[in-house]
């Protein structure tokens, strides 16, 4: 349970991190608009069971898969979509920590 608790603390922490250090002039727009990108989790909803705390979503849910996450880097290249390719950038790195966290429990 704590490591479910740290993953999703890490993913407000982290966008407001990156926020503070790299948009400070519109922190609270990057923030806002970097964790709004959670809602890429809504492919989860696409899986039985929708929660599973042992699975690891990379490569499984399909806006967590490869070709996906080569999309949000192009994105994030992009001035207009920036925010909202980093964001999702973030999210895919803090749940690929996750499933390397998982494999030591």
């Amino acid at each position: 349970m704590i490591r479910a608790n740290i993953h999703l603390a890490l993913h407000f922490l982290v966008p407001g991190a990156v926020a503070w250090l790299f948009f400070r002039a519109q922190f609270s727009r990057a923030w806002v608009t970097m964790c709004a990108t959670m809602l890429v989790d809504v492919d989860h909803f696409l899986a039985d069971p929708v929660y599973d705390p042992s699975r690891c979503s990379i490569g499984f849910h399909p806006l967590h898969r490869y070709p996906m996450i080569a999309a949000y880097a192009a994105m994030a290249l992009w001035p207009k979509l920036r925010l909202v390719g980093l964001g999702l950038l973030i999210h895919m790195g803090l749940d690929a920590v996750d499933c390397i966290w998982m494999s030591y429990e």
